[in-house]
């Protein structure tokens, strides 16, 4: 078999717990369509240290969002993100792969393990922070309903029994959500201010799409301010935001830059 044929399977350990036919069916498919090294990491280091080792064999994931975004920023600190395509079955509840329907993956088991065999990289956008974290698809500030947990980038692996159970209702999409309380930022898109600390809001939210990163404001009291820019940073008092699946924070500022088509998801073809 050539190279792109042959896989490096991940099997995300929340995945096996909460779902271990949905990942026995997956497994499956992809073992009957090619060669496949199956890896069962349980600790974050066994993911990364499986990932590390791949070689020439293509990573396929078998998780939840936050699985894909781990991959992807473990694959971005060794800068060989671009280097061939991410594949991804998603595997957990409605509310936790999300960001996996969003980014066009399919929800079923076998239709997902069968994209990954018959479909094509397509090369999507990302948003890097100042420290390096990566945002795949969308953040918000602030962070989201209190009912949701905040989960810091670094002990997603150790809060993950839990934050199955609270993601078990749809968490809300990308999309700013309206809340009492104003929040006084200051908000520059590629260095024009958007709104200053004198102004408060209800909510900021950034979406990449198309090569440039989508800014809406939603003031206290007038309608929304939108722009696109290529770089926006946040500033003000300390405040935390969701990134994709996660919860950050808290920081007095950030600054995201929109890296177009950086790395490259497999979907379905067509």
């Amino acid at each position: 078999m050539s190279a792109p044929d042959q896989l490096l399977v991940v099997i995300d350990a929340v995945a096996r717990r909460n779902d271990g036919e949905s990942v026995r069916i997956a497994k499956d498919v992809l073992c009957a369509g090619a060669s496949a090294k199956i890896c069962l990491p349980d600790t974050p280091a066994e993911f990364a240290r499986a990932l590390s080792r791949r070689g020439s064999r293509r990573p396929v994931v078998i998780g939840d969002d936050r699985a894909l975004l781990r991959a992807v920023g473990l694959l971005h600190r060794e800068r060989e993100l671009a280097d061939g395509a991410l594949s991804l079955v998603p595997v957990g509840p409605r509310g936790a792969v999300e960001l996996a329907g969003a980014l066009g993956v399919p929800l079923g088991a076998v239709a997902a393990a069968r994209a990954v065999l018959d479909g094509a990289a397509r090369r999507l956008d990302l948003l890097v922070d100042d420290s390096d974290g990566v945002v795949v698809r969308g953040l918000r500030v602030p962070e989201g309903p209190s009912g949701l947990s905040v989960v810091e980038p670094g002990s997603v692996w150790d809060t993950c029994r839990s934050l199955v159970r609270t993601l078990v209702r749809p968490a809300p999409s990308v999309p700013a959500i309206r809340t009492a309380r104003p929040h006084r930022l200051r908000v520059e898109a590629d260095g024009r201010v958007l709104c200053d600390l004198n102004d408060p809001v209800e909510g900021v939210t950034v979406l990449s799409r198309g090569g440039v990163a989508e800014v809406v404001v939603r003031p206290r009291a007038a309608e929304p301010v939108r722009a696109e820019a290529t770089a926006v940073t946040i500033s003000g008092a300390s405040f935390r935001y969701r990134a994709d699946a996660l919860v950050t924070g808290p920081v007095w500022t950030r600054t995201w830059t929109v890296r177009p088509a950086a790395w490259s998801l497999t979907l379905p073809a067509g």
